[in-house]
């Protein structure tokens, strides 16, 4: 993107904990928004720089605030995920367990679990005969055991 030279206008500072009304929108897949310095663009289209603490992860729903007071919601993007559904308890737990022994950040829901597509862990979850459905969707994954809540505003 542009040199540091070119200030931006908007620049986001702030989580919010309030549900302020939403005036902007900005949708990112869950690389980006682990990250916590970002040039990117509101779904608008104007420019708008991250300036969050270290370490803060976005999530679907988090209010932000600019320096002007603009309030902007994130929103997950839609991205490559394999979806792993079954009735069988047990399976899905050592299916979590496995791929959380990988470090792989998962989603969990009842009776499935989700993560960014991968061609080698659909494999191991076909081992353990598993169906994998690969789709379009919005990725959200469990935040970590050192993640802090997503509501909290520090």
């Amino acid at each position: 993107m542009d040199s540091e030279d070119d200030p931006l206008e908007l620049q986001i500072v702030e989580r919010l904990s309030e549900e302020l009304p939403i005036q902007a929108t900005l949708t990112l897949p869950f690389d980006l928004r682990q990250k916590s310095r970002l040039r990117t663009r509101l779904d608008s289209g104007e420019d708008v720089g991250l300036f969050l603490s270290r370490g803060t992860v976005l999530r679907d729903g988090d209010r932000l605030q600019t320096t002007s007071g603009l309030i902007v919601q994130v929103r997950a993007a839609p991205e490559t995920v394999s979806t792993v559904r079954t009735d069988d308890p047990l399976l899905l737990a050592q299916a979590a367990y496995l791929l959380g022994n990988r470090h792989v950040a998962l989603q969990l829901g009842p009776g499935w679990l989700r993560y960014l597509h991968d061609q080698v862990l659909d494999g191991l979850m076909q081992t353990l005969g598993l169906k994998v459905v690969s789709e379009q969707t919005p990725f959200e994954p469990e935040a970590g055991a050192y993640e802090h809540s997503h509501r909290h505003n520090h």
